[in-house]
């Protein structure tokens, strides 16, 4: 059996989606959520459906009971991610699963990212645990800016200046996640994934402005400025202070790759910039 943690996101539902399209059975799919209620939808689909919480290890054990392999989605709750990824890994560890799949971060064992740090603390606990790993190094996803926003302001702000960065869809990293759960000889692998193609934020603007015809420009601002920017729109400060200080990296090239495992797995190209706006657009 597949088990995938935080199955009701947006990664775990389009993985599980993979999973099934790749002629996987549904009965042999087991998605782990806090609140079950909530994933009636695959439990109407065949697949299993069990209470698991980072926070309350208990649940974890009969949780995984029968799971050969197990997608770790990394929790997006910034309080104490470690500890609760260390949760998983060690009921993974006590459970006997023969393959922990760990979506992390790109170039996590050398980002300057601010968020790397807990993916890397984490790949070293499962790396320790002895359990067979895959490391998913994921990186930067096209659906991660709002467009349909953007448009409305003529505007994409960041804090990236001209720096490139490999973004792919996040369908491309659920088939990546399907793959390495169903394919053979995958045991402590580490994957560095990102799109063929690298662009710059004025690049998406761009692209924005060419499909609909209306202008749009990139604004580059100071790191602390753009994070402020964020609050000031409503989000939650760690995770505004998160996304300016990803902008930073990116200018870096922390999310530049010029690897394509991402394609090699999925066996096909990724998802190119203009199909990415025009389904973002699309809405």
């Amino acid at each position: 059996m597949i088990a995938i943690t935080g199955a009701t996101g947006h990664l775990g539902q389009l993985t599980i989606q993979a999973l099934l399209d790749q002629g996987t059975a549904p009965q042999e799919i087991v998605a782990l959520v806090r609140t079950p209620e909530k994933a009636a939808a695959l439990a109407a689909r065949g697949v299993q459906v069990r209470a698991a919480d980072y926070h309350r290890p208990e649940t974890l054990a009969s949780a995984l009971q029968g799971v050969d392999k197990l997608l770790l989605i990394s929790t997006s709750d910034f309080d104490d991610r470690v500890g609760q990824h260390r949760n998983v890994v060690e009921a993974a560890r006590q459970a006997g699963v023969k393959l922990l799949a760990y979506t992390s971060v790109l170039k996590a064992d050398t980002s300057t990212l601010g968020l790397a740090a807990d993916h890397k603390a984490t790949e070293e606990l499962i790396r320790a645990s002895g359990v067979p790993f895959v490391l998913l190094r994921n990186g930067w996803y096209l659906e991660n800016y709002d467009l349909k926003s953007a448009l409305e302001r003529g505007a994409i702000a960041g804090a990236a200046g001209d720096g490139r960065f490999n973004p792919a869809s996040r369908a491309d990293y659920a088939a990546a996640a399907a793959a390495v759960l169903t394919q053979p000889g995958m045991e402590n692998r580490t994957f560095e994934l990102g799109g063929d193609q690298a662009i710059t934020l004025s690049d998406l603007a761009a692209e924005v402005q060419a499909q609909s015809g209306r202008e749009v420009a990139y604004h580059n601002m100071p790191t602390e400025a753009y994070g402020q920017m964020l609050e000031g729109v409503g989000l939650p400060a760690p995770v505004a202070q998160m996304l300016a200080d990803s902008d930073r990296g990116l200018e870096h090239g922390d999310l530049q790759t010029e690897s394509h495992d991402l394609s090699t797995l999925i066996g096909r190209p990724t998802t190119t910039l203009a199909q990415g706006v025009t389904a973002a657009l699309k809405g």
